[in-house]
């Protein structure tokens, strides 16, 4: 992982030269096949950043976590969650006194999903789906997961959400939004009958994996309401789409089940 720096989030990018985040599977083994994906959540009782990503083990992907205060030292707590789990982040704030994390575990041949939630961000019980894929022909059918961290909204808990579809030609990555009660996020509030965002550019829909948009981290400006999401196109490069927050509540309040 290696953090990339701009004056306004938009152009004149400057790249560290060094990773930010190794894996490190010395005193880590479940990270001997690297690390991916970190969600960032910046929490306030800590005063510290939680970085949760995704870690290979021998036995495929798990979530682990991380906190730092400088993104140059970070407090490792491991694996929080085994194999196999990913789309994995952290809430900003303790959820009836307990942290809160979404995550996505893998039960074959459908991926939903789940939040739980622990006392000291090492033990994890309380194991809740909060969203699951649909079945059918859906774009969002057998396997979904969390994209960026929530959005908190006075109406809710905001999740930009990816749902992928299998075809003859291959898989669709595309996004959707959905809406969790405040105080009780598994409590889902509203949920979108469609894409909201898909592979349209041809950098979406051709590189090393095609057809993919898949966003892991965003910035909201001062006006509190625009918002930079950065995302993967194709497995190949990083892109930048913008929006508003208010305009995402609006067009789920027109467009959800």
């Amino acid at each position: 992982m290696c953090a990339a720096r701009s004056e306004n989030g938009i152009d004149g990018w400057r790249i560290d030269q060094e990773p930010t985040l190794l894996p490190d599977p010395v005193n880590f083994p479940e990270e001997l096949w690297g690390i991916e994906d970190p969600r960032i959540t910046f929490i306030p009782e800590l005063k510290k950043y939680a970085v949760v990503y995704t870690a290979y083990t021998r036995d495929g992907p798990g979530v682990a976590l991380a906190l730092t205060e400088d993104f140059h030292t970070f407090e490792r707590y491991g694996v929080i969650m085994p194999p196999e789990d990913k789309d994995a982040a952290l809430l900003p704030r303790r959820i009836g006194g307990n942290w809160a994390l979404i995550h996505r575990p893998v039960s074959a041949p459908r991926a939903h999903m789940w939040i739980s939630y622990s006392p000291d961000l090492k033990n994890w019980g309380g194991h809740t789906i909060m969203m699951q894929a649909r079945k059918g022909a859906y774009w969002d059918a057998n396997k979904i997961g969390l994209s960026p961290p929530p959005i908190q909204t006075l109406q809710g808990w905001l999740v930009i959400y990816h749902g992928v579809k299998q075809s003859c030609a291959g898989c669709i990555y595309r996004l959707g939004l959905a809406l969790f009660d405040l105080n009780k996020p598994e409590l889902l509030l509203k949920r979108s009958n469609e894409w909201v965002f898909a592979p349209e550019e041809p950098y979406e829909q051709r590189g090393d994996v095609g057809n993919v948009v898949f966003p892991c981290g965003y910035t909201i400006g001062n006006d509190t309401d625009t918002i930079n999401i950065y995302y993967g196109a194709a497995d190949t490069s990083i892109a930048l789409a913008t929006s508003s927050i208010r305009a995402m509540l609006e067009w789920l309040e027109q467009h959800s089940t």
